[in-house]
Parts: structure tokens; C-alpha cells; sequence
């Protein structure tokens, strides 16, 4: 598993493919051991048998599939009868070659999708970024873990005062030895990229036990069960034989779960303690994750009763207030509804106040500059689009404010940029300029709707190519009703108001 025998011409020849990041996470716990005894991902005898009988085909115990997915001219070129022929290279976003696949199985999902089932192994150092010491596998930690019981909590929040209290109570019952697993494929719950984490994690760290401190690729998918399942089975995998439940957890093989009782902070003398043992006068219930985002994303600090002020410290550094923070303006909608001369007055507007460095990307320029060479075709408004987010999300990366106003009319590409500006520690607001069609039409200042009407232009949003409206707009303008410099204030007051820009002085 930690390198490969394949023939080196046969590496060199082999097709590379980036898969998406929860087949990543999957792919590093398959490499590290964490989902032993599963060598690679599963093809359509385990998966027939898992769906069955809860087991693969060969009898062993598994919870839930492990799958990996490709894309149609992967599979076809597949779809050989020559073994020395179906290798694919895994690679990180970056390219870097992570992991060969030795593909027995390819079978179609859907329409234009395809699985591939067969043995990984490990090509490479073992990754790069940031804690990579962390990243033991579980053979080496439990090399490190004293006999007996082990404590296991996974951390992706960081961790207050009523979570340590809780913490230490369980290890000191057990009398246990505690590990902190601390999941680091992507922003957590709360929108912390993944170092951010375990920094705050480790703030923490005089507040608790004595503990073992590792990172894991463990990543959501949107699926309690499924992620209940596996996280089980990873904590397993580690040695660990109590965990305390942090969300939805369940007990498996000689894992048992610990369900936490509620705690309240004690006025009378400063302490954490069961809820119900304190008189209602006397208690402070633990703040939600809500709250705690608030009081950051508003610029107030974080009560010293419920944060030790180290992980505050963290906490503070990696989500500044919102009027510190990046933010992505992210302006939809037909061509000629004016999301453009709004976009650029709005970027004009914060300009004046001279609080952030603002980043116009315009459709038209953008067209130009950044995506020269795309057409009109479904994939290439796509990767224009996803062109723009990726700036915008990097602007937002370094605190700056990026304003974007291409059509966008797919939603899925509309949700990955949001989802990049997220990744980025960035806020993002969609603005949807919801201009009728035939108000758009009318105005036609480029002469295109004239041309696609008369089928000199093909791929034109709403003659021939759909526009998908969005749901989650954060607002919603029509430029018939209004003017360009109240639709600029409506888009100020709303930042204003959710605290992402300083009111101006009157």
C-alpha cells in the first residue's frame, strides 16, 4: 500500500484524474489504512453484495460504499481487455500524482457517469500542506497509545469551555487516554478552513487531558448515517475504544459511543457543571454555534466564561469581523438587465468610502482578459464562470471585495463559486437582477437579442439556452421598477446592514 509495483511504463502511459474531494478524503484513508480492510475503491460485485447483505462479496464486514467516479472518455478508454492498459493516476487538485488506480471494474452510474472499482497505491511523499506532521496513519498512533481504554473525539468546531468540561469529565471516568482527531479536507461546520482548526484546537490544549493529536481526511457528504458509519470506523481504526459523540455517532465492533449530558456554567462560582444540578437563577446555558459565529462576524469578543481567551485569540485571527473579511458580490442575470452598470456603480460607491480594496470583474473584460478562446457552449459558459469565482474567491482570500456580473445562468456553476468563496474563508452574496426578458430585449444595447432572433447568433440566454433563476439570492432586483442608483443603494444597505461595509458619514 505505501508504494507501487507497476511497471514504470506503464505509470507513465497511464491517464491522470482529479477526483472530487470526498473521493479524495476517501482515496488518503484508503492509503493510510483507516478503511482497512478495504484496499481500493469498490466495484459492482461489493457493491451488489454491500446492498444485499451489508457485506462484500467476499463475506467481510463494511458498512457503506466506497466509490470512485470518472468521467465518459476515462471510462471508454477503459474499456480494454489489456490489464497493463486500465491504470489511472489520482492527482490533487494541484496535479500532484497521489495515488495509482488498478482498475478491475468500469460500469455506467448514469447517463454520463461511470464508476471504477480496484486496488490504490500510494505514489509520492504522502501529500504536502500545512500539519502534515499530524497526518499519522492509524498503525502509528497506535503504536503511540498507552494500554488500555482510549477516548476519542472528533473536533471539527473549536473547542469552548462547555466542550473541555465535558471532555475532561469523560477521560477522568474512563480513565482513559484522550485522542483529538481533527478532520482537514475542507472548511468545517462553521466555515473554518481546516488550519484555522487546528490552531484552535491546540489553544485548547491546556485545558484538556493529556492527548494524542491527529489529523484525518474525514469529510461530510451531506449523509448522517453514512458519516456516522465511517466516522465510527475510522475512530476504530485508531484505537479507539470510547467515543464521545459530538453529532450523530454510532457504536460498532468494540467502539461504545458516550452520549454527553448537557452542561450549564455556574454563576455561583465559576464552574461547568450538569445542567439540571444548577438552580435556574444561577445558570448560563453554552452559547450555539450561531451565536458564537455572530459575535465574531459583528467585531464583539467572545465571553472569557465560555472561551478560553487562547482560542479566542485563534478564532478572532481566522474570522475577523465581516467588514475585515473578504467578500464576493456575485451579480446574475440576463444580458441587458443592468447588472453591469450596477455592478460598476456599486464598486464606485465602496471605492469612495476607501475601506476596501475592491476587485470589478466585468463580464465583458473578464471575456477578454481571463477566459479568450471559450464559446457559448454549455462547458465553456461553465468554465468561464468558474474562471471568474476562482479569482473572486482568491481576492476574497486575501480580504479584498470582488465584484462579478457575468450571466451566469447555471446554477451548478452558481454554487461552485459560492462554494469556492466559502473555501476561502470569504463571505459571498448573490445578487439575482431579475429584469424581465422582454424589458431586456427591449433595451438590446449590443444588438444581440436582434441577432439570435434572427438566428444569426445561436446560445443566446433565453432565446435558445435557458437561464436556471436562483433560489438563494440573497437579493432580488428589477431595474424596470427602479433606477441603477437606488438598485446601488439597495445593494450598499443590504452590505451595511449585515455589517460587511461601514455606513458612510453623512
Amino acid at each position: 500500500m505505501n508504494g507501487s509495483v507497476l511497471p514504470e511504463d506503464v505509470l507513465r502511459d497511464a491517464p491522470s484524474y482529479t477526483p472530487h474531494p470526498h473521493e479524495l478524503a476517501d482515496l488518503e484513508l484508503l492509503l493510510s489504512g483507516a478503511y482497512a480492510p478495504l484496499t481500493g475503491f469498490l466495484g459492482r460485485d461489493d457493491l451488489d453484495a454491500l446492498r444485499r447483505r451489508g457485506r462484500l462479496a467476499d463475506g467481510t464486514s463494511w458498512p457503506v460504499a466506497v466509490t470512485l467516479e470518472i468521467p465518459p472518455e476515462l471510462a471508454e478508454r477503459l474499456a480494454v481487455d489489456d490489464p497493463m492498459r486500465r491504470t489511472i493516476i489520482l492527482t490533487d487538485p494541484e496535479g500532484a500524482p497521489v495515488a495509482a488506480l488498478e482498475v478491475d471494474d468500469v460500469w455506467a452510474t448514469g447517463e454520463r457517469s461511470y464508476g471504477a472499482g480496484g486496488t490504490v497505491r500510494r505514489m509520492g511523499d504522502g501529500g504536502h500542506g500545512p500539519f502534515q506532521r499530524l497526518k499519522r496513519t492509524p498503525e502509528e498512533v497506535r503504536a503511540l497509545l498507552p494500554p488500555g481504554r482510549v477516548l476519542g473525539v472528533i473536533a471539527d468546531r473549536p473547542l469552548h469551555r462547555p466542550q473541555l468540561a465535558q471532555i475532561a469529565h469523560a477521560a477522568r471516568t474512563l480513565g482513559a487516554h484522550l485522542l483529538i482527531m481533527i478532520p482537514v479536507s475542507g472548511p468545517g461546520p462553521d466555515g473554518l478552513p481546516p488550519e484555522a482548526l487546528v490552531r484552535a484546537v491546540f489553544a485548547a490544549r491546556d485545558r484538556m487531558p493529556p492527548a494524542t493529536i491527529v489529523a484525518v481526511p474525514l469529510l461530510t457528504r451531506g449523509d448522517e448515517m453514512r458519516d456516522a458509519l465511517l466516522r465510527a470506523r475510522v475512530l476504530g481504526s485508531y484505537g479507539v475504544t470510547h467515543a464521545l459523540s459530538t453529532g450523530e455517532m454510532l457504536s460498532g465492533g468494540n467502539l461504545r459511543v458516550l452520549v454527553p449530558r448537557e452542561l450549564a456554567y455556574d454563576n455561583r462560582d465559576g464552574q461547568w457543571r450538569w445542567r439540571d444540578d444548577i438552580p435556574l437563577r444561577n445558570r448560563r446555558l453554552a452559547m450555539t454555534p450561531a451565536e458564537v459565529d455572530d459575535l465574531l462576524d459583528r467585531g464583539f469578543p467572545l465571553p472569557e466564561w465560555h472561551t478560553p481567551p487562547a482560542v479566542a485569540k485563534e478564532l478572532v485571527r481566522a474570522r475577523p469581523p465581516r467588514r475585515h473579511r473578504g467578500l464576493v458580490v456575485f451579480f446574475t442575470g440576463f444580458s441587458g438587465s443592468g447588472k453591469s452598470t450596477i455592478a460598476r456603480g456599486l464598486a464606485d460607491s465602496l471605492r469612495e468610502g476607501g475601506e476596501r480594496t475592491i476587485t470589478l470583474l466585468d463580464g465583458d473584460v473578464v471575456r477578454r482578459e481571463l477566459s479568450a478562446g471559450l464559446g457559448f457552449s454549455k462547458a465553456d459558459r461553465d468554465a468561464n464562470v468558474r474562471r471568474i469565482g476562482w479569482v473572486a474567491a482568491e481576492v476574497g482570500r486575501h480580504r479584498g471585495m470582488a465584484v462579478a456580473c457575468p450571466i451566469a445562468p447555471y446554477e451548478k456553476a452558481r454554487a461552485a463559486v459560492r462554494a469556492m468563496a466559502v473555501e476561502a474563508g470569504a463571505g459571498f452574496v448573490l445578487v439575482h437582477v431579475n429584469t424581465p426578458l422582454e424589458v431586456c430585449e427591449q433595451r438590446d444595447r449590443k444588438g444581440l437579442y436582434a441577432r439570435a432572433r434572427a438566428g444569426q447568433l445561436r446560445g443566446m440566454t433565453g432565446i435558445d439556452d435557458p437561464y436556471e433563476e436562483p433560489a438563494d439570492a440573497e437579493l432580488s432586483i428589477d431595474t424596470t421598477t427602479i433606477t441603477v442608483g437606488a438598485a446601488i443603494e439597495l445593494v450598499v444597505a443590504y452590505l451595511v446592514e449585515n455589517g460587511w461595509v461601514e455606513p458612510k458619514m453623512q
